[in-house]
């Protein structure tokens, strides 16, 4: 059974479809909730659920350090390991090996690498990172790739792309199960790289592209044109990933260029730290002002926290240093994502997409919250 994608509808560039997969389906556009290391933290499944999420992230990296690949393809699959029902990615551990590890060496053979936790040397190449994400049971594999920051010298990043290309090759002579194998785009900031990239990637047949290598630090201009010309790359009846964005503003600019899935850190991690998205834009829950504030979070919200909690019992939880802080924000986060992406695959559908983000932009952008 392979992973089966169907175009319902286009509005200039952005597109509403579908991933289908095991006989899970996926709308998009999508948010993927990130779930590194088997859990979306602070979160238990059944509310993903509850939002109506059915495809979330697992990272080969963090899972194969702690608690073993092994290990839980002994227990039954990391679907079983974590009682997820719905779809997992995994990311190949790529980006936490160049981001993370105290030390690394990267060669034609794979990266070397030093574990963050606790500085045993490791090797990730091609053949294992599929290895692991096999023994994971993952639905979505992703190739081992090079991530470079921006800006870095063309010399580097050409041969950093054309090594990226080798190893997607042997992650796709590698793979031994049905699991659906996604290749990776680089090219950093440089164009015709990243046209070099994707054609060579498209031209092995993968199941799905992901754009990589973005919102690594690099400038808004920057990385909506390497988005906007890198997507219409791809090919049209794939599922196409931009990796790494979850800011409202940068999914729908996404979204516009004709991106279907998306995942990130950034909500969950920011509503650990009481950030949280509202339609009026983002608001801190820490603020003193919402001390004996009766509101929802935003009373525009149809989610299960904004129609119980009020604002001055979150940041009581937040200033209390309370568990329950980090849950109920981080539902609202993605909550609100689910809601977005919703919207927008409807306003596609309409075709009013580019109506949709204005009012979405001159709302969320006209007066912060926090």
């Amino acid at each position: 059974m392979a992973l089966s994608f169907t175009l319902e509808h286009t509005n200039q560039s952005a597109r509403a479809g579908e991933v289908e997969f095991k006989g899970i389906k996926v709308p998009t556009p999508m948010f993927m909730p990130v779930g590194t290391n088997g859990t979306v933290k602070a979160l238990v499944t059944s509310e993903l659920q509850a939002m109506d999420y059915s495809l979330i992230l697992g990272n080969t990296y963090h899972l194969h350090l702690r608690p073993g690949d092994e290990l839980i393809r002994d227990l039954g699959g990391l679907h079983k390991f974590m009682n997820w029902p719905g779809l997992i990615l995994t990311d190949s551990g790529g980006f936490q090996v160049f981001s993370l590890a105290k030390l690394n060496k990267i060669t034609e053979e794979g990266a070397k690498f030093q574990s963050h936790l606790d500085g045993s040397k490791h090797m990730l190449t091609p053949e294992s990172a599929i290895q692991i994400q096999e023994n994971l049971g993952s639905d979505i594999m992703m190739v081992l790739d090079e991530c470079l920051p921006i800006p870095s010298k063309r010399d580097v990043v050409a041969k950093s792309v054309d090594m990226t290309t080798r190893w997607a090759e042997r992650c796709m002579a590698a793979r031994t199960t049905e699991n659906n194998l996604f290749a990776i785009v680089q090219g950093a900031d440089h164009l015709e790289l990243r046209e070099r990239s994707a054609k060579d990637l498209v031209s092995l047949g993968f199941d799905g592209y992901a754009i990589g290598g973005l919102s690594v630090g690099e400038t808004k201009d920057i990385m909506s044109e390497v988005c906007q010309h890198t997507t219409c790359l791809l090919p049209e009846n794939k599922p196409r990933y931009l990796m790494g964005v979850g800011d409202p503003v940068d999914l729908l600019e996404a979204v516009g260029s004709g991106i279907d899935l998306f995942d990130c850190v950034m909500p969950t991690r920011n509503a650990r730290n009481g950030g949280l998205f509202t339609w009026d834009g983002k608001m801190s829950i820490k603020r003193a002002e919402y001390r004996a504030d009766s509101r929802p979070i935003s009373e525009d919200c149809e989610c299960e926290v904004c129609q119980n909690y009020s604002r001055a019992y979150l940041r009581h939880l937040y200033q209390a240093n309370e568990i329950l802080a980090s849950r109920l924000n981080s539902y609202h986060n993605l909550a609100f994502l689910r809601s977005l992406m919703a919207k927008a695959r409807e306003a596609i559908l309409a075709d009013r997409f580019q109506s949709f983000q204005e009012d979405f932009l001159k709302r969320y952008l006209a007066k912060k919250v926090d």
